[in-house]
């Protein structure tokens, strides 16, 4: 998670005003996270802060607000809902001169109560600029501090036909992952390609894999057998974070014989996941994704908090 400012700016260039409206602290339980925001304007809003009636209330309040406020909300006895936690919102109205003094920032830090800088939020911003450390969303001393959003996971894609196309279909509002779109041609993506996402046609698309990330998870689903295998082979000796095949098992002793003649031993093709998805959700195509998505975001939590166990 983290300040969506392409969206902000997006939302301001289509509706001028529009609010911004951010879980900045949680005691107790919450239907959603800290840093978890929304937008609203005068006709709509878009992302969510999770509750409901909580959601509703601040989207109300927000669509005549004209000035910043941080406020405090218990979901059980103020609103009536089973979470028994207490919630503190801080909406800001954005315009597109607001918009301006957030430029070049990877961390944002602002009062809520206009009291000075404390020295507890310098020294996160200085850590920030001197070791690259971006800490999470919160409220420190009435300051709220907010890194900018990045996509953090590479996720590379291979193949735009059906069941590709349901993968990205379902994954792409997920805000974490930086999706890379490949196929052999520009003419097998859709007219549309969603806003974060990157299509990539190449006609030799193993060439693509020396320029996709060490820590990259990767989905191989192209129209070919024979592409999907040079895409594997291709992986097995660049290093990747995670790959699937779609397939049958079938399909897969084939390729583990083939990639084994290649050169590759029986532990470093095992890397590989094949057949992905849940077959018990069947074979729609997006039925596929569903079941691909769960997975992978397993996969990354898992290797999440493993990373946060390693740095403490």
């Amino acid at each position: 998670m983290g300040f969506d400012l392409k969206a902000l700016c997006a939302a301001v260039a289509e509706h001028g005003r529009v609010a911004r409206v951010v879980i900045a602290k949680i005691e107790g339980s919450s239907p959603r996270e800290v840093g978890a925001a929304m937008l609203v304007w005068d006709s709509g809003q878009s992302g969510t802060i999770g509750g409901g009636a909580l959601e509703y209330l601040a989207a109300q309040d927000a669509r005549n607000a004209t000035t910043d406020r941080l406020s405090s909300h218990a979901l059980g006895p103020e609103l009536g809902q089973c979470c028994g936690g207490r919630i503190t919102l801080l909406r800001e109205i954005y315009d597109a001169a607001r918009l301006g003094g957030l430029e070049g920032q990877d961390l944002t830090a602002r009062p809520t109560d206009g009291s000075a800088m404390p020295l507890a939020v310098k020294r996160m911003l200085a850590q920030a600029r001197n070791q690259g450390q971006r800490p999470s969303a919160q409220l420190v001393q009435g300051w709220f501090l907010e890194p900018l959003h990045r996509a953090e996971t590479p996720l590379w894609i291979w193949g735009a036909g059906h069941v590709g196309r349901a993968l990205v279909d379902v994954m792409a509002p997920l805000p974490d992952l930086a999706i890379t779109w490949v196929d052999t041609a520009a003419e097998r993506f859709p007219d549309t390609i969603p806003a974060h996402v990157t299509a990539l046609p190449a006609a030799q698309p193993r060439h693509l894999v020396r320029h996709a990330p060490a820590n990259a998870h990767h989905l191989i689903l192209t129209y070919s057998h024979a592409l999907d295998l040079e895409l594997c082979h291709a992986l097995l000796g660049h290093g990747f974070a995670s790959a699937g095949l779609i397939g049958s098992a079938t399909k897969w002793a084939r390729f583990r014989n083939r990639l084994g003649a290649l050169g590759h031993s029986p532990a470093t093709i095992s890397r590989i996941t094949c057949p992905i998805g849940r077959p018990d959700l069947g074979k729609h195509p997006q039925a596929i994704a569903i079941g691909v998505a769960g997975e992978l975001l397993k996969t990354t939590e898992r290797k999440t908090l493993q990373y946060k166990d390693k740095t403490g």
